[in-house]
């Protein structure tokens, strides 16, 4: 894609107008990427008409109305053929995993310098893993992109799995959420399940370490 005549359209999400200034900059002032958007929301980004026309999405990883690990997710599912690259103040292992098992092509810290950010721009159209130099300094890529699938929990799992991580007993997590003991019980078997462990400890340390659960 970065061979192509015709120049590489890019967005940027983010909702700091410092950051978006500086990637747009970045952008700007090469001749083969062309800035087509740049959004403060989740909303605004998925109402835009042109994403599917997108070739790279800069995402910020916080967003005021979404978690950008999700909506990477989502966007993979919906335009499978946009590259997405993160971009965030955040380098904990957990986060740039999940990024990237959620579909990332890149994961870049904001303090990346214009170069380090066309490198990684470019080695994500060459179909590589990219990361910042910093990141790519403190972690080995075939680590961050080896890791386990993230098991899919629903609601109420993830609920019972936060009360199990607070160290309350199945009676009070059923009294709390308004449910039989007994249906505790099966949500657990399953979360057991789905984690492959035979150990609830176990698996509230597997939900924190790709950060379903915070500590």
């Amino acid at each position: 894609m970065w061979d192509n005549n015709r120049k590489v359209r890019v967005v940027i999400v983010d909702d700091h107008p410092l950051v978006i200034e500086g990637f747009k900059n970045v952008i700007q002032g090469n001749e083969r990427l062309e800035l087509c958007g740049q959004f403060s929301t989740t909303k605004t980004l998925l109402d835009f008409a042109d994403l599917n026309e997108t070739d790279l999405v800069l995402l910020d990883i916080t967003l005021p109305d979404g978690n950008g690990i999700e909506i990477c997710k989502e966007l993979k599912k919906s335009y499978p053929n946009v590259i997405i690259m993160a971009i965030s103040n955040l380098s904990e292992r957990s986060i740039i995993k999940q990024m990237l098992q959620n579909g990332a092509s890149g994961y870049l810290l904001k303090t990346a310098d214009a170069q380090d950010i066309l490198n990684c721009i470019q080695n994500a159209l060459q179909g590589k893993v990219a990361l910042s130099s910093e990141v790519k300094a403190n972690f080995n890529i075939a680590e961050l992109k080896n890791t386990e699938e993230i098991p899919e929990l629903t609601n109420r799992e993830k609920q019972i799995l936060k009360l199990l991580a607070e160290g309350k007993k199945s009676a009070e997590i059923a009294e709390e959420l308004f449910i039989s003991p007994l249906t505790v019980k099966t949500h657990r078997a399953t979360l057991l399940h789905k984690f492959e462990t035979g150990n609830i400890v176990v698996a509230i340390n597997k939900a924190r370490e790709i950060g379903i659960l915070t500590k």
